[in-house]
């Protein structure tokens, strides 16, 4: 058969529609607290979208024969952590006003996720700006004197390896190169601030590691992130701003 010859009643496939260029981007910041700290990223996901939808915001979307909303996500904290500081990235088919974006998403969101801030995206890539993160680890009915003795015998320790079951399979950690500080502000209480790096060691981990020294360390823990940003001498920057 000739090039470009087509047979009778054979529909062609059409190639895929190139969407034009996001017009805008912007970042957000938004947090998830009380009962949303037990929904996973992919639920957010979806929420978020159902959420774009019903505010109307003209998302820009990909090229192919599945077009998408255009979303980037960075660093979401586990399921059953809350945080004040999570982040998303929106690429939109107009300019538009970042607060009002804000507000129209607000009225419908689900309870418990709130958009606190939002701002035009920069040069640098979302996830290079997310370099580390404060935690408050909440460990009800800790002993007096448990997560200091625990604390101070995990910072003394050059490395402290433990391990973490992933859909990828049983994953190792050297929690203590993460740790930038870890503090107790009280009997029951720790202040993480720890740095992302690869593989990315949670919160949860280092609860690990003290048990691993103490086992009079509580297993449950409440986890709480109320930041996360650029690490500098003087602690995290704003990812929006700094």
């Amino acid at each position: 058969m000739p090039p470009g010859t087509t047979l009778p009643g054979v529909a062609q496939r059409q190639p895929p529609v190139q969407q034009a260029p996001p017009a805008q981007r912007l970042r957000l910041r938004y947090s998830k607290l009380g009962p949303a700290r037990f929904t996973s990223h992919r639920d957010f996901g979806r929420a978020l979208e159902r959420a774009l939808r019903r505010a109307q915001v003209p998302m820009a979307y990909s090229s192919g024969f599945s077009p998408h909303p255009r979303i980037s996500y960075a660093n979401a904290a586990p399921t059953s952590a809350a945080s004040e500081a999570e982040y998303v990235e929106l690429a939109l088919a107009e300019v538009c006003d970042p607060q009002k974006i804000a507000a129209a998403l607000n009225e419908v969101l689900p309870h418990g996720f709130e958009i606190r801030d939002v701002a035009e995206a920069r040069r640098e890539p979302l996830g290079e700006l997310l370099q580390a993160s404060d935690w408050v680890i909440a460990l009800a009915d800790a002993q007096p004197g448990v997560l200091a003795d625990a604390a101070s015998a995990l910072l003394e320790r050059g490395e402290y390896v433990v391990e973490r079951m992933t859909k990828n399979g049983l994953r190792s950690f050297d929690v203590r190169s993460a740790i930038v500080s870890l503090t107790v502000p009280d009997a029951e209480t720790l202040a993480l601030r720890s740095r992302h790096q690869t593989p990315l060691v949670r919160p949860d981990d280092v609860v690990t590691a003290l048990r691993g020294l103490d086992d009079r360390v509580p297993p449950r823990a409440l986890l709480t992130r109320l930041a996360q940003g650029p690490l500098t001498d003087s602690g995290i920057g704003d990812p929006l701003r700094d």
